[in-house]
């Protein structure tokens, strides 16, 4: 089966770092581009009366984006023939739905889970879950191996 386009949200945990190999095979195995989104949600006490400095938040996004392009590199050492990589600030799986709805092209979403169950899901929330129930394409779901958790 081959795919047009393919999105990988990561978050640079080693369930995303799963998440990035399927993705940069399927991409080399269908010659399809691969697209790399990294939300960066803001601090929720940064809004609030406790401000960070302009010059901390910039370069936490800088931090992230560097690491965002050492992923991207990743991808194409991998075998991924065309990677991009965007960088988006806002509520994590809001941003992955969002992205996938504005480019039809997108036919999968790869992207890992951690996993949580419990309490820990109720509290954390799912991004992965609630991307499987909003985007308007397939969405492969992959899990790191335990060791690496």
């Amino acid at each position: 089966m081959g795919f047009a386009k393919i999105l990988c949200p990561i978050d640079f945990s080693p369930s995303s770092r799963e998440a990035l190999r399927v993705a940069a095979r399927l991409a080399r195995d269908s010659s399809a581009p691969l697209v790399l989104v990294h939300v960066w949600e803001p601090p929720r006490w940064s809004s609030g009366e406790i401000q960070l400095a302009p010059g901390v938040l910039q370069d936490m996004l800088d931090t992230e984006d560097a690491e965002l392009q050492r992923w991207k590199a990743n991808a194409q050492e991998l075998g991924a023939r065309e990677v991009g990589a965007r960088m988006l600030t806002g509520v994590a799986w809001d941003q992955i739905v969002a992205v996938a709805s504005r480019d039809p092209a997108i036919d999968l979403v790869v992207m890992g889970t951690h996993g949580r169950t419990g309490i820990k899901r109720v509290l954390v929330g799912s991004v992965a879950e609630k991307v499987v129930r909003h985007a308007p394409c397939a969405v492969l779901v992959t899990r790191a191996p335990a060791d690496s958790e």
